[in-house]
């Protein structure tokens, strides 16, 4: 497929220049170039997404996928196909897929397009590969070193792909919690790719040689592990108690882990910490819906390629692998060891456990009201015990606290604390932090899952999005997190880690995405709640003060939104709406709502390239497809 690709990507770009440089100076020469010019927006164009038929060989019809982005530098739209368990690749000029980028998992190209990862000068392969809490090597990391699954896999050097469609009790909107990949971003250059997958790591690749020559797949250059991967290829079952395990979305068998790591968010390019040093960091949540953690990643080294092997691969703090006669890493006192190879790049984590404080001022926010009820990192899975029915030790958890890798110890926090809902008191509104229970106050939980964040440049925090924040199910937040919190060491020396220093409440929303706007405002998107439908709602807040300056009841029900700076619009994937899915459009400027266009199925992702104001929708098999009718699509929309 490789070969047919390019030959259309050649004659396509060409055309597609043109098309740009001559037939978009005006709405009248060109009406579908996106001026929106007295125009509503429509359907113009659909893009064939590589391997998928209606046949079902190789991948069957474009039907399940995720979060989708694009990167406005490179004029390049990443979409996370989760039926090919790969990110295809689309030109914004030709409208066209490049490549399909992944690994030995990937369906498009039968996997021969995989990436490799990183080799050092000496070709020696640095990055090791994952291991679970059951001490069993886990295929979707890098397959390098003495990496083997009994039975078929041995090393390769490859990048061993995305877990895909894997698993298992579907929820409403059809998002698997051990599904991958799942939440994309590049970096401002386009020159790194981030995308999480569903064995609770986030893979990075050097686009670099990829950029210049799209036949050439591109490098691993990290995979971050942030938490304690699903037991995918542990014998004999594999993860097949973590899928009995799922009815009522319970992920209660330990073989389950840390589940995906999801929704990612980044600085996009350095930012200034408090002492001068500039750093490039990314967000991203995982335990979506066990317990829900978010981790904040300093990727500095790895984006600028300087600093030590280590800095620049995010190695772990020192390689373990499992089997007979290889000592584990101890997690706790009185856990099981096991075999870990978390990432040193972890800058810190955030769990949302409902515990007692919220220390910011706590490098390991474990002592005070915390002590011997929440520990930090805090786990919910046991492994069973030795006498049935008793449960066992916990199951290692996150990446931070007293046990991440080889010490030393990384920052580890809760969620905040939020007043609780009562006949007298508001709930979900923020509680100061600090040792110690505020009166009335609870600490937060994510019953729905952490969702969608983003990068404020104004405050230079993340706000991130909480479905469900306390026990009544109409509170939703969004928490601002301060990455560079100053911590004083007892030796006197400053590090920084990332703190809840704010909660803005959403009432009556279950905020699933957020996407920045003009000035200080943001787009806050809304779904319905597991069990309890709400009006469509989506909110304009200020993304300093928390305050809502704009409530739109006219589309709702959304996954992902997104701010185009080309055309003044937010777009919305509503794919729950009623009577039906939908892309929604508000003006920016007014804040007011403008259009819905009919969509269809799952068409919950969306993203636009400000250079042509175009907006792509993934689109599932149905005959907005046109002649992809029976494989799906991607479809283009812009003003007519």
């Amino acid at each position: 497929m490789r070969s047919k690709m390019l030959s259309r990507m050649t004659l396509a770009l060409l055309f597609g220049s043109i098309f740009i440089l001559i037939g978009c100076s005006s709405s009248a020469n060109c009406p579908v170039c996106g001026t929106d010019t007295n125009g509503t927006v429509g359907l113009i164009d659909v893009i064939a997404v590589p391997g998928h038929s209606a046949s079902g060989a190789p991948g069957g019809p474009f039907n399940l996928f995720d979060i989708s982005w694009v990167n406005p530098t490179s004029h390049l739209y990443y979409v996370a196909d989760t039926v090919g368990a790969d990110v295809p690749m689309i030109s914004t000029v030709s409208n066209i897929a490049l490549a399909a980028i992944g690994g030995d998992s990937s369906i498009a190209e039968s996997g021969i397009n995989a990436s490799m990862c990183f080799q050092d000068s000496a070709g020696n392969q640095v990055i090791p590969p994952m291991t679970s809490a059951q001490g069993n090597y886990v295929e979707f990391g890098c397959k390098t070193g003495n990496f083997r699954i009994p039975g078929f896999f041995g090393p390769n050097g490859h990048f061993g792909g995305f877990v895909g469609g894997e698993c298992c009790g579907a929820r409403g909107n059809n998002i698997f919690p051990l599904q991958g990949p799942d939440g994309i971003e590049t970096s401002t250059d386009g020159k790194f790719l981030f995308v999480g997958n569903g064995a609770s790591n986030v893979v990075v690749f050097d686009m670099a040689a990829t950029l210049a020559n799209p036949a050439t797949p591109p490098t691993v250059a990290a995979t971050i592990v942030t938490g304690t991967p699903p037991d995918y290829n542990g014998l004999p079952n594999g993860i097949t108690g973590c899928i009995n395990s799922a009815s009522g979305r319970a992920f209660s068998d330990p073989t389950c882990g840390d589940l995906r790591a999801d929704e990612i968010s980044a600085t996009g390019g350095l930012v200034t910490a408090p002492d001068g040093s500039k750093h490039f960091l990314f967000l991203v949540i995982n335990g979506d819906p066990a317990l829900p953690f978010a981790t904040i990643v300093d990727a500095t080294g790895i984006v600028t390629k300087t600093g030590t092997l280590q800095q620049q691969h995010c190695l772990p703090y020192g390689i373990v692998t499992p089997g007979p006669g290889v000592a584990p890493i101890p997690y706790s006192p009185g856990s099981p060891a096991f075999p870990a190879n978390y990432s040193s790049c972890i800058l810190g984590q955030i769990y949302y456990d409902g515990a007692a404080q919220n220390d910011i001022n706590a490098l390991i926010d474990d002592q005070g009201a915390n002590l011997n009820k929440f520990s930090c990192p805090d786990p919910t899975l046991q492994f069973n015990g030795t006498v049935p029915g008793v449960p066992g030790p916990p199951v290692p958890t996150g990446a931070s606290g007293h046990a991440a890798g080889y010490n030393p110890d990384v920052p580890c926090h809760h969620g905040p604390m939020l007043t609780a809902t009562t006949a007298t008191q508001a709930g979900g509104a923020f509680c100061a932090p600090g040792p110690g229970t505020p009166p009335g106050c609870v600490g937060a939980i994510a019953l729905a899952g952490l969702g969608g964040s983003a990068f404020n440049p104004n405050t230079g925090h993340f706000l991130l999005t909480n479905g469900n924040s306390t026990a009544d199910l109409t509170v939703g937040s969004i928490d601002e997190i301060d990455p560079f919190h100053p911590f004083t060491t007892a030796g006197g020396a400053t590090i920084y880690m990332p703190v809840v220093i704010n909660s803005f409440p959403v009432p009556s929303c279950m905020p699933t995405g957020l996407s920045m706007g003009p000035g200080t405002d943001v787009l806050v998107v809304c779904a319905d709640h597991d069990g309890r439908t709400f009006n469509p709602t989506t909110y304009i807040i200020n993304g300093t003060t928390g305050a809502i300056l704009s409530t739109i009841y006219d589309v709702g029900s959304a996954d992902q939104g997104w701010y185009n700076p080309g055309d003044g619009k937010y777009y919305l994937g509503a794919s729950n709406m009623v009577p039906g899915p939908v892309l929604g459009v508000i003006d920016a400027g007014s804040r007011q709502w403008l259009q819905n266009i009919p969509t269809t199925g799952f068409s919950h992702s969306v993203a636009a390239d400000p250079n042509t104001n175009h907006i792509f929708v993934p689109l599932p098999a149905n005959p907005l497809c046109q002649s992809l009718a029976a494989n799906g699509c991607v479809g283009v929309y812009a003003a007519q």
